[in-house]
């Protein structure tokens, strides 16, 4: 794998869309799938909905997303309604979201959320495009990259440094669990893990995750009984092997 990209490859004048070229045509020559380990992901035809790229062996879809500087905390997104429906779908598409140098003409940062990541709640309704706009009434989506646990950010390439490929697949089966879940379930359990991970430690206790009670209340207010659902998630997490009982109300994350 190479980072620079081939500039030949875009016929562009305007910067947008060579950058676009670029970052396509750099994907379809280097990126592999993550679900499976084929060597290439290819190419959909032009204007797709929804996806850009498909592997051949094991048919997972993906949608990519390319910038000059790093992703905020909201990334815009397709059509709001299209992206809920298409959320429940089995060939949902996996989100790659890059990173490039336009100086360097380079790959910095690559990582791909797992389709098995989005839930509804991490879709957030844009307002409608005003009347006078060509597409007027039109209402797109933003993807609140922030609410996603980290363990959903897999780096292909990091800060300009290409991380293993066998440790890119092991973190992606490391979460694949998530799929048989209903999203109901998938929404508890992701922000469950995002607690986890937000207190930085590896090893940590039961009443610390009882500390997000109040917050987790908020996002679920019809659940009345917040601890013993947290009790819940986290010994579903165990059983999958995501986190170990170490002992009485004390629990580590794999690494």
């Amino acid at each position: 794998m190479k980072l620079e990209f081939d500039e030949t490859q875009s016929p562009y004048s305007s910067g947008s869309q060579s950058a676009r070229a670029w970052t396509e045509a750099w994907v379809s020559a280097w990126a592999y799938c993550p679900h499976c380990g084929n060597a290439k992901i290819s190419a959909f035809p032009n204007n797709s909905p929804l996806a850009d790229f498909f592997c051949t062996a094991c048919r997972e879809e993906f949608e990519l997303k390319s910038q000059k500087g790093k992703f905020s905390a909201k990334v815009l997104d397709g059509e709001f309604k299209t992206k809920c429906e298409r959320l429940a779908a089995s060939n949902n598409p996996n989100l790659l979201l890059m990173n490039y140098d336009h100086n360097s003409h380079a790959v910095v940062n690559l990582f791909i959320v797992p389709k098995h990541f989005f839930v509804r709640e991490i879709i957030e309704e844009r307002k409608p495009l005003a009347p006078t706009a060509r597409r007027a009434g039109w209402i797109g989506s933003k993807i609140l990259l922030g609410h996603v646990p980290e363990s959903g950010k897999i780096h292909i390439v990091q800060n300009s440094l290409i991380r293993p490929k066998e440790v890119v697949l092991q973190e992606w089966q490391k979460t694949l669990f998530l799929r048989d879940e209903s999203p109901e379930t998938r929404g508890w359990l992701l922000d469950v893990m995002k607690c986890v991970e937000s207190l930085g430690k590896r090893e940590f206790t039961l009443d610390e995750v009882y500390t997000f009670e109040r917050h987790l209340g908020d996002l679920y207010p019809g659940n009345e009984n917040v601890r013993p659902k947290i009790r819940q998630q986290l010994q579903y997490l165990r059983d999958r092997g995501f986190i170990d009982f170490v002992s009485r109300g004390n629990y580590r994350l794999r690494s």
